[in-house]
């Protein structure tokens, strides 16, 4: 089995659905030789950008690299911050935004969807 560097330069941009002033790029999944069961992206909220309310059948795992991250889900509003992570579990409805004024750079690991 050989390994798969993808360097950033490569990554490919996506645009998620319900997603507003956010710009992501798929670092590793859905390609040849990468990974089997994730995928891993990340996200750069502008300032005022965020996604939801929404959800999703498959879990998701947020990891805020800078900045800071509102998160609204199952009546509670939690402010994220660098290294701070959260699970958010399938059909779960979340809403998460960048209130501030500086860029919020975000890692998102998913399961790959049944086939």
């Amino acid at each position: 089995m050989a390994l798969l560097i993808k360097r950033l330069a490569q990554a490919s941009r996506y645009d998620a659905p319900n997603h507003f002033d956010v710009r992501s790029l798929r670092l590793q999944g859905f390609e040849e030789g990468g990974p089997r069961s994730l995928w891993l992206g990340i996200s750069y909220f502008l300032p005022g950008g965020g996604a939801g309310p929404d959800s999703g059948a498959l879990e998701k795992v947020y990891l805020v690299l800078s900045g800071r991250l509102t998160l609204r889900a199952g009546g509670e509003e939690i402010v994220l911050g660098p290294m701070d992570s959260v699970c958010i579990p399938p059909n779960l409805v979340r809403e998460i935004k960048n209130e501030g004024n500086e860029v919020v750079t975000m890692l998102v690991t998913m399961p790959l969807p049944p086939s």
